[in-house]
């Protein structure tokens, strides 16, 4: 892409993004980050990122150079191919914190993928005893944040579960039998504070339009002595109900269990096409009215979403992460980590183009 088009997108991006009472709003949120758990993988199979301007460089430097300050990393036990581990882990966050972003670190307690659907036990934990399925969640917890604190790269946040709508570490803490989640939640919030006590606790829950979910999860929590610091949100436009919801939800949970609260994942694709042959999940031209799959689009939907948390209440709101913002369309850089020749359906929502370019959308976010 020439640079006179990339100038022209930033342009129009920011027209489209920022409203013209914009400024008249509180400031930019205090976090403004992305999740970057697959970056390390990218850049060992030979993926190169970027700035705006064509030059290869850095990806977390082009992240930082454009206002954001934050990343996110997923935690896995033993996943297949060796990544998302606490190895890749302290690498990525010794970078990021010598250029002076926070970290926000995602245990998923398991050797894949956790979400609303499946929340499936470590191999290796899956004949423990529901004690010692404890204390290997403050274990696993303890060891990896202990190992960034001894680098000089103690964790701001830590995500003691990853969308834990129905609990995790299935089924003993299915929330199907809410003390059993408690116990388990519990024992990685220690550990996380055992570490460092100024580090904040999130507890994830997916679909953040969706208040009655929000209500009943926390309430029960709040009756079964969860303790936590920050309510924490996936929240996808194209997913999870209209930005109306989303908006009424995270101003009422803020207010309801006096929390900060932070949007942990968002997205937005900036095209329709394909990098990688594997299909795209999000293909509509227009995933969600008034936002088009291309740059503009893009650009404006997180906008908006910062918009939103900026607003929250009494200055609850944190700020947000856009997920998996270098899951560029990388041979051997797919969706399962056992499968080599799987791809990835996420590239055209990363923040960098097919050519490895920065995307107006980065600075859109780190502008917030």
């Amino acid at each position: 892409m020439r640079r006179i088009l990339t100038a022209l997108l930033l342009l129009g991006a920011l027209v489209v993004a920022q409203p013209a009472h914009a400024a008249k709003g509180p400031g930019r949120p205090a976090i403004r980050g992305a999740d970057v758990s697959s970056l390390a993988k990218s850049e060992a199979l030979g993926g190169v990122y970027r700035d705006a301007g064509g030059r290869a460089g850095d990806a977390l430097r082009i992240l930082a150079r454009g206002g954001l300050n934050s990343i996110r990393l997923k935690v896995w036990v033993n996943p297949a191919d060796g990544y998302n581990t606490k190895t890749q882990v302290l690498a990525v966050a010794r970078r990021a914190k010598a250029l002076g972003m926070s970290l926000l670190v995602d245990f998923h307690y398991s050797d894949g993928w956790a979400d609303p659907g499946k929340q499936v036990k470590p191999a290796a934990w899956q004949s423990l005893s529901f004690e010692q399925l404890k204390q290997a969640v403050y274990a696993h917890t303890y060891d990896v944040l202990d190992a960034l604190r001894r680098q000089g790269t103690t964790a701001d946040l830590v995500q003691v579960g990853n969308e834990i709508n129905g609990g995790l570490l299935w089924p003993d803490g299915s929330n199907s039998t809410w003390p059993n989640t408690a116990a388990l939640l519990n024992a990685g919030y220690d550990a996380v504070k055992a570490v460092s006590g100024s580090t904040k606790v999130v507890l994830h829950l997916a679909d953040g339009g969706d208040n009655g979910l929000y209500r009943w999860w926390f309430d029960n929590a709040n009756a079964h002595g969860i303790r936590y610091d920050v309510i924490g949100l996936s929240y996808y436009a194209y997913w999870h109900g209209t930005l109306d919801a989303f908006r009424a939800n995270i101003n009422d949970v803020a207010t309801r269990y006096a929390k900060p609260v932070l949007v942990v994942e968002t997205a937005y694709p900036f095209t329709t096409a394909d990098a990688d042959g594997w299909p795209n999940i999000i293909t509509a031209a227009e995933p969600y009215p008034g936002y088009r799959a291309t740059p503009q689009g893009q650009s404006a939907m997180l906008a908006k979403v910062a918009e939103i948390v900026r607003n929250v209440p009494n200055g609850r709101g944190l700020g947000l992460y856009t997920w998996e913002a270098t899951w560029t369309g990388v041979r051997g850089n797919g969706w399962d980590p056992a499968d080599p020749s799987s791809g990835n359906g996420w590239e055209n929502q990363a923040l960098f183009d097919y050519a490895g370019r920065a995307l107006p959308a980065l600075t859109v976010l780190g502008r917030g």
